[in-house]
């Protein structure tokens, strides 16, 4: 910020200081006009906006204080400095406390307040960048890959809008490659905590020692392998975000010690005594049927209502197939972007293959065809060979009658139905994990009979 763009007003009822502050002010290069009383002071301000204001606290009518006052209401960001050849330790405290930058008593040294003034304006630099600063940040929490004008999509908007603003536990429910993860840095994006990271851990598939260090963080020495100190999630994700993916697949001691977490906001690392406080909101997903999990015993009924308190339903690419094109637009321009080859849109003969597709992979599914397209096509249009599915794909994804796939699926249901849907029994009787069972669940589209 040049100096010969700040503008500064000097409010002071004896005219040698106004004129030699004003001299002094614009032989450095500053715009500079002044106000014998508070009421001229107010009328300038109403003509244009002051950056800096030097007020003197004793004038006639109202005094510098009160001018302070009016001068917040109208200008907030306005940097006000106090003159005066009445100065009270009472008066300073009163003014710094009421916002003013500084308070300087009279005689005034031209040196030392041509350097306060210097201050003030580097302050104000820094105050405006940061102001920028968060408003760009704020630009990028309302842009994400959430794509979708669907009726399903709309309400997933709202419901975003309604709960970022909060610290509600967020569960994010839906079919793998549905955009969970997405969902959920959008609201992070969207709230007060999106100056502060988010950190994500997926839960699937981690033995339960690797998972709680990974959570909790460990100290040097705590196990074989611990050569050094280690921060978890949920010391990294302090003041902001922590994602748990496949929150379902978490062992139970993991799960008691979470809940230990939400509920106190406090841990100690593996291995470790010292007690370390975190300020957090979880947001937590699963492709699990985790009401039924509860009911088995396999998931923790107190966690589950704290991670559930704010439930979101993703729903399958096939059943918003109006968004199907414009998801498709949107990852052509990505990848066209990034590859560097111009392409113009689709084919007829691929944009139908697309949306005749059911897309059991869903978004990631379909984000993956594309970008493959892309690599292996030629501008200006992706065409139908390009895509790396057949249509046949689409017509045999119902596992047709007498194939292995059918078989299987038909001996699950059997074993489900057998078991009143016991997970836990059914995997031990097909001799397959739970995880591995939700997963054939999940694939074959099965539901327990109502």
């Amino acid at each position: 910020m040049k100096s010969n763009t700040i503008s500064i007003l000097v409010v002071d009822d004896e005219k040698v200081v106004r004129d030699s502050l004003t001299k002094w002010f614009k032989e450095d290069g500053y715009q500079v006009e002044a106000a014998e009383n508070a009421a001229e002071a107010l009328k300038k301000m109403q003509l244009k906006k002051w950056d800096i204001l030097l007020l003197d606290i004793k004038m006639p009518g109202m005094d510098g204080m009160e001018l302070h006052q009016r001068i917040r209401d109208v200008d907030p960001s306005a940097t006000v400095v106090f003159i005066t050849a009445h100065a009270t330790v009472d008066s300073a405290v009163k003014a710094l406390k009421n916002g003013a930058y500084d308070y300087v008593t009279k005689p005034v040294d031209p040196d030392y307040l041509s350097h306060l003034i210097n201050n003030a304006i580097k302050q104000r630099q820094l105050a405006n960048e940061n102001i920028r600063l968060k408003e760009q940040v704020s630009e990028f929490g309302k842009s994400s890959e959430l794509a979708g004008k669907s009726p399903q999509m709309q309400r997933i908007y709202k419901l975003i809008e309604s709960v970022a603003q909060t610290d509600t536990t967020v569960m994010i429910r839906g079919e793998s490659g549905t955009g969970k993860e997405l969902i959920a840095r959008a609201i992070h994006n969207n709230s007060e905590r999106r100056y502060f990271p988010m950190v994500t851990l997926n839960c699937g598939g981690m033995p339960e020692g690797v998972l709680e260090s990974e959570l909790f963080g460990h100290e040097r020495g705590a196990f074989t392998g611990a050569h050094y100190r280690r921060k978890g999630k949920l010391e990294l994700a302090d003041g902001g975000t922590l994602f748990l993916d496949e929150i379902g697949n978490i062992d139970k001691k993991t799960q008691m010690d979470l809940l230990r977490v939400i509920e106190t906001k406090q841990f100690t690392r593996v291995g470790g005594n010292e007690i370390i406080k975190v300020d957090f909101r979880i947001i937590s997903a699963t492709n699990r049927d985790l009401e039924s999990a509860v009911k088995e015993g396999a998931f923790r009924e107190d966690l589950y209502y704290r991670l559930n308190v704010f439930s979101i339903d993703v729903p399958p690419l096939r059943e918003r197939t109006g968004d199907l094109q414009l998801l498709a637009d949107y990852f052509l321009k990505k990848y066209s972007a990034s590859m560097g080859k111009p392409y113009e849109g689709y084919a007829p003969d691929a944009l139908n293959k697309i949306k005749s597709y059911t897309w059991p992979g869903n978004v990631r599914e379909l984000e993956n065809a594309i970008e493959r397209a892309a690599v292996v096509g030629t501008p200006p249009h992706i065409k139908a060979s390009d895509l790396p599915f057949s249509l046949s794909d689409a017509s045999n994804q119902g596992a047709p009658a007498g194939s292995l796939e059918a078989m299987e699926k038909n001996h699950i249901i059997k074993i489900l139905d057998e078991q009143n849907w016991n997970i836990s029994r059914s995997a031990e009787i097909l001799k397959i994990d739970r995880a591995t069972l939700y997963n054939k669940i999940q694939k074959f589209g099965l539901k327990k009979p109502t």
